[in-house]
């Protein structure tokens, strides 16, 4: 019934601009046109408000008003008045048709400035409407015209909003980069028209949206509470879209109560305006999902009851995609397997579905495939979404969001110091004009020079430096690649030889030893808890081969604190390795290990000591050296790009007993970089 109402209002409109427009098509002399057409331009700026406060008043006014003017275009102009109101009010029908009205009447008309504007206003229209119902690519194509007919019109203060949708068009699309392009762009043209910061805000919670999606919080949060500063200056529709992107960000952070808390605010704003319908059925679908995530299924039930049926009305593929998402969470959540699978069946994603509506589904259909045991499916979901996440939040697009943010920064400074430079070299052009023009020349040739020279040494350097880095990460793989088979054939050959079936907790933690010492291999730095956690499990490997004369004693320093202290992998295991293997194995008598770690004035100090007789070249139990030598090439390679090193020392000591051991210390820098 309601669909039935919308397109007996569009015909409506139709059937009158049939009646009054086509008798109309010459236009009245020049001097008439241009007084109507500033009539025309008169009322709008100051009714403008109206279009989002009071759409069906406004619209009223506009027909009647149509109806009197004389000149075509201007009758034009007013119908795209109408024309918004009806997208104000969600009257996709309706609108669809004036704009075919619009279209057909500008494709017959020779070119005018004035003509532009009105096409551009037409288009603008249009995207949002392609917007609306999901069809983003769509509304991209009709965003970018209508911006190419404002360049030809004659009202330049109204690009930056048609940028402001094109940049939203891009960030639903993904490219994040380009969105922020035509934001950094809509802010210049604001700058160069000497706009008020009022006109701003739009970029500014567009920009924390496009924040949002990168994950990036904290810039989100610096340009909403830009927007914010406006709040009470906003249209109701423009008050929509803030809360609705606070809500969002939120949501994404997983605090579901504040999300909620701006959701509920559009509700209660839009109860004093009948005819936003679009906005109070978003936030019920927002709602819905909030309530998913906190597991209140009854809640969620409710919402997306309220909204499904404003969203089959107009038809918005993302919005219908999304509810779909959310029945299988529903499902999900009351174990309805059946239901899930045949909305699965009849649910399928278009092209031009947003990426973030994608990662939510994936997400659904993951818990899906786990609830219903089949965990090759939920992997393969769980992977799409680390590639999801990778290919819309990757580095490059934080790099060039960050660089576009900075040079419209830049920009701005830039630009104002022109605007006060040009009106001072005017004052001056007719008597210093070959003068200037030369000391130019000469000046941006010094520059280029200047310029080419220095690009010159820093591509050099550049290259310089990444073969430098390439060179030091091959020799760094190569050694560490040596390291793990040695170390774990050694360890596997032992246990096949002396364990016993019932041997069970030996297995576990060579298990555990082999695993981490994979994982250790594919690092170059742990900190010094993952560390002694690793030598812990060998000692408790090798106790059994040296018998309860070996005495392992671990003491760390209280002001010391393992999770913080980094230091290279392997570091400690080796030197503990050497003295079971060379020193501690063969030994008769009290077999004894010490590893302590204390502060000293310079950092952190480490020492691995045994009683096992000493550091002896000639000893037939030396072993081959190569895991000291990955140690310390570790150690120089990275001591290279370190103003402080990491000192070693490896020497015998006699300790208080009598007898002669060997000590490996190792002196960390506080501040030390094991980045390669």
């Amino acid at each position: 019934m309601r669909s039935g109402l919308k397109s007996c209002i569009g015909f409506f409109l139709l059937l009158w601009t049939g009646i009054v427009l086509p008798g109309a098509c010459t236009c009245k002399g020049g001097g008439d046109m241009i007084s109507e057409m500033r009539e025309f331009d008169s009322f709008f700026s100051t009714h403008v408000d109206s279009v989002a406060t009071a759409p069906r008043r406004m619209r009223t006014q506009v027909l009647q008003r149509m109806k009197a003017a004389k000149d075509s275009l201007v009758r034009y102009n007013y119908l795209s008045v109408a024309l918004k109101t009806c997208l104000a009010t969600s009257d996709i029908d309706s609108a669809q048709l004036l704009i075919r009205e619009i279209e057909d009447f500008t494709g017959r008309q020779p070119f005018s400035h004035r003509l532009a504007d009105l096409q551009s206003e037409c288009l603008n229209m249009k995207g949002n409407i392609y917007s609306r119902k999901g069809y983003i690519d769509s509304a991209e194509v009709c965003f970018k015209k209508a911006y190419e007919w404002r360049l030809q019109g004659t009202k330049p203060e109204t690009i930056p909003d048609i940028l402001i949708n094109l940049a939203d068009a891009n960030n639903h699309l993904g490219r994040l980069d380009m969105g922020v392009f035509w934001y950094r762009k809509a802010l210049l043209i604001c700058d160069s028209l000497n706009m008020p910061s009022d006109r701003k805000f739009p970029i500014y919670y567009g920009l924390a949206q496009g924040y949002m999606t990168l994950r990036d919080y904290e810039q989100c949060d610096y340009y909403s509470e830009l927007a914010a500063k406006n709040y009470d200056e906003m249209l109701p529709d423009e008050k929509h879209f803030y809360l609705n992107n606070r809500g969002n960000s939120y949501y994404y952070r997983g605090d579901y109560a504040t999300a909620i808390g701006y959701f509920r605010k559009v509700v209660e704003l839009v109860k004093d305006y009948p005819d936003m319908r679009w906005g109070l059925n978003l936030s019920y679908l927002n709602l819905s999902d909030c309530f998913l995530q906190r597991n209140e299924a009854d809640s969620a039930a409710k919402y997306l009851d309220l909204c499904e049926p404003f969203f089959k009305e107009i038809g918005s593929t993302t919005a219908l995609y999304y509810i779909d998402t959310q029945k299988i969470e529903l499902a999900l959540q009351r174990k309805d397997f059946a239901e899930a699978r045949r909305l699965l069946t009849v649910s399928k994603a278009s092209p031009e579905i947003d990426a973030d509506m994608i990662h939510i589904r994936n997400k659904y259909l993951q818990q899906f495939h786990e609830e219903t045991g089949n965990y090759q499916r939920a992997y393969d979901y769980l992977k799409k979404n680390d590639r999801l996440d990778d290919s819309i939040r990757n580095e490059r697009i934080r790099m060039r969001t960050a660089d576009l943010t900075l040079r419209y920064q830049q920009d701005s400074t830039l630009m104002a110091h022109k605007v006060l430079f040009q009106k001072q070299e005017n004052e001056v052009l007719a008597l210093r004009q070959t003068r200037l023009v030369t000391l130019a020349i000469a000046v941006i040739a010094f520059l280029i020079a200047v310029f080419l020279y220095l690009y010159n040494r820093k591509k050099h350097d550049l290259l310089l430096a990444q073969n430098r880095r390439t060179v030091s990460t091959l020799r760094l793989e190569n050694i560490r690649n040596r390291l793990s088979p040695h170390f774990i054939f050694n360890v596997l050959n032992q246990e096949v030889v002396n364990r016993r079936e019932e041997e069970k907790q030996e297995l576990a933690s060579l298990v555990k030893l082999m695993r981490r010492n994979l994982e250790l291999a594919e690092q170059l730095c742990v900190t010094l808890s993952e560390e002694l956690d690793f030598v812990g499990t060998y000692i408790d490997l090798e106790r059994r081969s040296l018998g309860a004369t070996f005495r392992p004693d671990i003491k760390i320093a209280e002001d010391v604190h393992p999770e913080q202290v980094w230091l290279p992998s392997m570091m400690i295991q080796i030197p503990v390795e050497n003295s079971v293997k060379h020193a501690l194995r063969g030994k008769e008598g009290e077999r004894n290990l010490w590893i302590t770690v204390d502060r000293q004035e310079r950092g952190i100090r480490i020492k691995i000591t045994d009683n096992g007789g000493g550091y002896r070249p000639d000893s037939r139990h030396r072993g081959t050296g190569t895991g000291m030598k990955v140690i310390m090439q570790t150690i120089q390679i990275l001591n290279m790009k370190n103003k402080e090193a990491i000192d070693v020392a490896v020497h015998n000591v006699t300790l208080p007993d009598g007898e002669v051991g060997c000590e490996v210390t190792f002196l960390l820098p506080d501040k030390y970089d094991y980045k390669i």
